[in-house]
């Protein structure tokens, strides 16, 4: 059984940058709810949190709680591994991890920024993107280098 839970699945521009002929990739945001690895009594954890390492510290669960809230929300892509010599719930490489407190209060524009800086990982952002009349394609990034990513038809 997954300890995860799937909040939603959307596209985002593979390398981190929306630009033409970017390429697409699905991101999934998996929640992790409050009661897994809780110190809370009742939970099944008082030996204590066997997702310690991976996943942001456990956290109390209210009495009134109805189950929404969040210990940590793990980003990854479609196609991401599950299973580490560590846990078999650990994703091997997750784009982000947060914790359920940061996700509630982060708005949405700030945890896409989060992902797409991710997914761009050491590579500069696209700042321009230029189009010329014959209808090539050149990408200028913040550290003032440029890539044509699309030719002419006659080029």
């Amino acid at each position: 059984m997954s300890i995860y839970a799937t909040l939603w699945r959307l596209k985002f521009p593979r390398c981190g940058d929306d630009h033409t002929d970017c390429g697409w990739i699905d991101v999934i945001a998996q929640g992790v709810p409050a009661h897994i690895g809780s110190p809370t009594p009742g939970c099944g954890y008082e030996t204590g949190d066997p997702y310690a390492e991976f996943l942001p510290p456990a956290v109390d669960v209210e009495p009134d709680d109805d189950g929404t809230t969040l210990r940590a929300v793990v980003f990854v892509t479609a196609n991401a591994a599950k299973g580490t010599p560590r846990s078999a719930q650990e994703y091997v490489a997750p784009l982000l991890v947060l914790s359920g407190k940061a996700y509630k209060v982060l708005s949405f524009g700030q945890v896409h920024q989060r992902i797409c800086d991710a997914l761009r990982g050491n590579r500069p952002r696209v700042v321009l993107e230029a189009w010329s009349a014959d209808g090539s394609v050149r990408l200028v990034f913040e550290d003032g280098t440029s890539e044509e990513v699309r030719r002419t038809l006659d080029s």
